[in-house]
């Protein structure tokens, strides 16, 4: 019977995805036909008085999100599809592969202008990566590993494996002639993990902050050390490289059935979340709200988008809030919450300013 369910859980996420993906392809073929039936109205006017936008311009042209089919890759990919993007999928294995054959999604977005491809990337092969990149203006790396064995959750390894990928991810956008941007998907947790043995924790974490490596490897917080390290590496990268470059650093991922289809993250994330939720800094957000983030981001690059932007959209603060995060990871509150009072003092004070701003310009300007 658990075989049986297991097959039955399967084919039900496939078809899940396949509908998702291909409405989003359907909403982006439309959207793509009402602009150009605007174009077309305007080589009527005399050539003065067409207006091109060069977003616009843009928008036509092909985006590549790795790890395309992870909870936080194929929320991206489907926002990208609903604004007329044509989107390459960058799956890390055969079997997500075998996913997008069983949805039939490549073969029914074939014909739309705004479709959906998608090829297997080895990523620690640069050679691999610039294939995957090439003829892409943009590129969407999410960064979503999982452990091999499947029962450890995010370890050492793994943090070790996100920086040898964050710095191909680089080197292959700055070798590949198309990509002109990219957008990198990094964690809150390489901004909230201070010493405060050493020195008090600031008053407000914000983009300006960084987690120190020291105090993860400590802890053990190979998630939050990953994230730190594999960002820090971007950065450098894409300075070296000259490489047009912003990171989204999220809260931690909710939203639908999101611990079943994220769970390694999930688990991974929430270590050390006593400690986080009594300074304040365990953070949420709903992954629809990050996927619209990095799109946000990736359009305002070329104006006033840079550096890096916190993403959550609320902090667990109380006793109730906990207990329900808790529900819903099929874990104690203990593992949350710990021992706390309800009426503890957080230490800190989470800072998503920059990010809104942004956000609240784009779309008074769409």
């Amino acid at each position: 019977m658990g075989i049986v369910k297991t097959i039955e859980s399967k084919k039900a996420e496939i078809e899940e995805l396949r509908l998702l993906l291909l409405k989003s392809a359907n909403i982006g073929e439309y959207k793509r036909s009402e602009r150009q039936q605007h174009e077309d109205e305007d080589e009527d006017q005399p050539r003065s008085k067409q207006v091109i936008k060069e977003d616009d311009e843009e928008e036509d042209k092909l985006v590549c999100v790795t790890s395309g089919l992870s909870y936080l890759g194929l929320a991206i990919v489907n926002h990208l599809l609903n604004l007329g993007y044509s989107v390459r999928i960058a799956v890390d294995n055969e079997e997500d592969m075998d996913k997008l054959r069983e949805m039939q999604i490549l073969e029914q977005t074939r014909g739309h202008r705004d479709g959906v491809s998608a090829v297997i990337v080895e990523i620690t092969d640069i050679e691999s990566l610039c294939k995957a990149f090439h003829g892409c203006c943009g590129i969407f790396h999410t960064s979503a590993f999982i452990d091999p064995s499947g029962v450890s959750g995010y370890t050492k390894y793994m943090a070790e494996l996100e920086v040898k990928a964050s710095v191909n991810v680089i080197e292959a956008c700055a070798r590949t002639e198309s990509v002109r941007k990219c957008v990198f998907t990094s964690s809150l947790l390489a901004c909230v993990w201070h010493d405060i043995a050493v020195h008090d924790l600031p008053p407000v974490v914000d983009h300006n902050c960084w987690s120190e490596e020291s105090v993860c490897r400590d802890k053990k917080l190979w998630f939050a050390l990953g994230k730190t390290m594999a960002e820090r590496a971007a950065w450098r990268m894409a300075e070296d490289r000259e490489l047009k470059l912003a990171t989204i650093c999220a809260g931690f991922l909710t939203g639908p059935d999101f611990f079943r289809r994220n769970s390694t993250s999930s688990i991974a994330y929430l270590k050390g979340a006593q400690e986080m939720y009594a300074e304040g800094l365990l953070a949420t957000t709903d992954v629809s709200k990050v996927a619209e983030a990095h799109v946000c981001v990736y359009e305002a690059l070329r104006s006033t988008a840079c550096g890096r932007y916190i993403c959550f959209d609320s902090v667990i603060q109380t006793e109730e809030e906990a207990f329900e995060l808790a529900g819903q990871m099929e874990m104690p509150q203990q593992r949350i919450s710990g021992n706390l009072p309800n009426d503890s003092h957080a230490q800190s004070k989470l800072c998503n300013r920059k990010l809104l701003r942004l956000m609240s310009r784009q779309s008074r300007c769409t």
